[in-house]
């Protein structure tokens, strides 16, 4: 049960009632970790801003989702896990790269962006750095402005999950994808 009181629509003041309609009318997020944002209107339309920022990125949607799996598991967020194996899935991520990563095993990446991509989440987060071997791996792979839009995905959805499991957002009965 989400511990963070979920604000029904009536409840909301005109600024949040107003933004929550605009997403929920253009298909946005707004469960989850946006339960909490909607008390600050503005954050959450600046996270909303940001997860729209990652997937204009150059990197493709499967570095990026690898990336934001492999930090959400790290986290153990499970509303973000469920919405993300299904923006993974859709993204090209074969269902054993999935699971892979929810069982905490390498996920044998072939791809090097993309193998690079699990490696620099995993390490940022069990680490909170990248050895010299991988930031200069991972430079010269995606380039200093894809390099800093990975690290800012691992960032972003290290707050997401971190969010989600502060308010305790527990993904609904139906959610098709579940932590192990």
């Amino acid at each position: 049960m989400t511990r963070m009181r979920i604000l029904p629509r009536e409840d909301m003041n005109d600024e949040q009632g107003m933004l929550y309609d605009s997403f929920v009318e253009d298909g946005k997020p707004h469960a989850g970790p946006y339960w909490a944002y909607v008390r600050h209107p503005s954050l959450m339309q600046l996270c909303s801003d940001i997860g729209d920022w990652f997937r204009g990125s150059a990197l493709s949607g499967r570095e990026r989702q690898i990336a934001v799996l492999t930090t959400v598991r790290f986290w153990d967020a499970n509303y973000p896990w469920a919405v993300q194996v299904r923006a993974s899935l859709a993204a090209g991520v074969d269902q054993d790269i999935v699971d892979a990563i929810n069982e905490r095993r390498d996920p044998s990446l072939t791809d090097p962006r993309e193998k690079m991509a699990h490696e620099m989440a995993s390490q940022l987060t069990a680490t909170h750095r990248l050895t010299d071997e991988t930031y200069a791996t991972a430079e010269k792979l995606f380039g200093e402005q894809d390099l800093v839009s990975l690290i800012g995905v691992v960032g972003f959805f290290g707050m997401v999950a971190t969010t989600a499991n502060a308010i305790d957002a527990t993904p609904p009965d139906a959610a098709p994808a579940r932590l192990v």
